[in-house]
């Protein structure tokens, strides 16, 4: 991997093998894609994939939420100079 994998995670509500998983994901999306729109759809397939749906990822510089998330299901961190907000709700 090119990109620097050193986040910070500010909070986050799931298992420390999870989180990795995140940073993992995000390092491996900046490193395929050029373009930032393409790494949260990335981000998010990976998890639906390996954790089942509904996953939802936004990536960027300055951005507000609020929203509901599944128990242990939640983690915001910092990488390389953006935000990664990573959650669950449950599947529809």
């Amino acid at each position: 991997m090119a990109q620097q994998t050193k986040a910070t995670v500010i909070k986050a509500e799931m298992s420390e093998e999870s989180q990795e998983d995140a940073v993992h994901t995000a390092a491996e999306a900046l490193d395929r894609f050029q373009e930032v729109t393409e790494i949260p759809e990335f981000i998010k397939k990976e998890f639906d994939k390996k954790y089942g749906p509904s996953w939802h990822c936004i990536v960027g510089t300055n951005f507000c939420s609020y929203f509901t998330h599944l128990q242990e299901c939640f983690v915001y961190f910092s990488l390389n100079g953006r935000d990664y907000l990573l959650f669950k709700t449950p599947a529809t």
